[in-house]
């Protein structure tokens, strides 16, 4: 496990399950505050077997949440994806998240952690996930280069978990959402928001059982958990997310991603709806910024004086 720390927050990484972060907790109060779900216990399945929904947060890539049928076909090429997951019956996130990333660099408040994944006929790449302490923001850059013979669509995002704290409030505008069956996670249709998964402005989560993906996001979030007085602003550059609130927990998702699910079956193909294709050799990046602020105003002086 790595440690990054400064005055304000304070990082847990585990670069060998999924380069992902164990706790992400604020100190602006003198203590330590989740800002993350943090990981309780050990986050090991079985002995070397990680289990990353355990996890505060992991990366999304080459591509995000679940793909149908089996792979996909890109141009004349058939790109071949089996299920990674016992309980779920299409392949999902990617591979990143359930790799062990080496660790490249490390520093107080700073560390870069590399992959290198090949699956020949498939997706083989090159990936540096960096995590940066900056005051009271958390700085996520995810980059990854197509390392095969050929071109592929790529995506990216990040898995975060956050806590309901007692109650926990959204604002993160969408213009439409991709709606499923309610059985299967695949959406089914794109359709405007409905008014009551509307969140342009702050608004209680709805009481659960919501998991779809939301699009024509301009990649700004803030939760707001009025019981504690503070919120955390996110920034993606991704034009989407995926919301999912389970019913009966204490923790929902708010998954900023670049694309939607499943979207190398939708309507005008990956490219369409987000994805990037990237020939041999090319490169894409993602940056992604998690910052809490007090809003109790008087708390927010006495945290900075």
């Amino acid at each position: 496990m790595l440690q990054l720390c400064n005055d304000r927050l304070s990082v847990r990484l585990l670069p060998a399950a999924g380069g992902a972060i164990a706790r992400f907790d604020w100190l602006g109060r003198g203590r330590a505050l989740s800002l993350m779900r943090p990981c309780v216990g050990s986050p090991e399945s079985s002995p070397g077997r990680y289990e990353p929904n355990r996890l505060a947060c992991y990366p999304l890539l080459p591509w995000s949440n679940r793909i149908a049928h089996g792979g996909f076909f890109h141009g004349e090429r058939h790109v071949a994806l089996a299920p990674n997951r016992e309980d779920d019956p299409y392949p999902i996130h990617g591979s990143g998240w359930q790799r062990s990333w080496t660790v490249d660099t490390h520093d107080i408040d700073a560390a870069v952690l590399v992959l290198d994944e090949a699956s020949p006929g498939a997706y083989s790449y090159r990936a540096h996930l960096a995590y940066r302490l900056d005051g009271d923001a958390l700085n996520v850059a995810l980059r990854v280069t197509n390392t095969g013979s050929f071109a592929l669509p790529f995506g990216l995002g990040l898995h975060p978990f956050f806590p309901l704290h007692g109650g926990a409030r959204l604002r993160a505008q969408a213009t439409s959402v991709w709606l499923n069956d309610g059985r299967d996670p695949l959406p089914v249709r794109r359709s405007p928001v409905p008014p009551e998964w509307d969140f342009t402005s702050v608004r209680d989560l709805p009481a659960g059982g919501l998991n779809h993906a939301f699009v024509g996001w301009p990649g700004q979030a803030t939760i707001e958990w009025p019981a504690l007085a503070v919120r955390l602003h996110i920034e993606a550059e991704a034009g989407g997310y995926v919301l999912y609130v389970p019913a009966g927990q204490d923790f929902f998702c708010l998954e900023p991603v670049d694309h939607p699910i499943n979207a190398v079956h939708l309507p005008g193909g990956p490219v369409a709806h987000g994805m990037t294709e990237l020939a041999p050799g090319e490169t894409l990046e993602r940056a992604f910024a998690f910052r809490v602020e007090a809003s109790d105003s008087r708390e927010e002086e006495r945290s900075y004086t």
